[in-house]
């Protein structure tokens, strides 16, 4: 990751995900059961959510947990559904 946080890299993943789907971060966060500000916090980069958050995140935006967290050009090249 060299010089970018992990908290920064999930956040862009995150809004990158969300904004493909057409979602609000409201509608990220109804759901995923989340409240709102908490969806911006990791968008922002200003939260470090547990692993079952990530997994409630990446459930809503139909993606591997995994991607959530990858850096570069890999990072949701495939954002579809899991399993495609």
């Amino acid at each position: 990751m060299l010089d970018e946080r992990l908290a920064t890299v999930l956040g862009r993943n995150v809004r990158t995900a969300r904004l493909r789907l057409g979602l609000t971060q409201d509608g990220l966060a109804e759901v995923s059961g989340l409240h709102r500000n908490y969806v911006g916090g990791v968008e922002r980069g200003e939260r470090n959510p547990t692993l079952t958050v990530l997994e409630r995140l990446a459930a809503a935006l139909g993606v591997a947990p995994a991607s959530l967290i990858e850096t570069g050009r890999r990072a949701l090249r495939a954002a579809g559904p899991r399993g495609r």
